[in-house]
């Protein structure tokens, strides 16, 4: 199934630069992440303004964490992808 989600920028290149790093598309990083997400038990909803747990710590199959990258080298890691994918 198909659905549209808006992402806030930052979170999107973060996203797409994960999944380049592991080796994964960046559709395959969401769904695992969602579905790790629903295995956690939910005590209630959450409300806009609540306090977030941080993200799972993902760490690819090569066993090294992934390193911080600043906005312009996410941006280049975005660029090159886009044109492996699309010329």
């Amino acid at each position: 199934m198909r659905t549209t989600v808006d992402l806030p920028d930052e979170l999107y290149r973060t996203l797409k630069t994960r999944a380049a790093i592991s080796g994964v598309t960046l559709r395959e990083l969401i769904q695992s992440l969602i579905e790790e997400g629903l295995k956690g038990s939910v005590t209630r909803s959450i409300e806009p303004g609540d306090a977030r747990t941080p993200p799972p710590v993902i760490i690819p199959p090569t066993g090294k964490p992934l390193p911080d990258l600043s906005p312009e080298a996410l941006h280049r890691l975005e660029e090159a992808d886009d044109v492996e994918r699309y010329g």
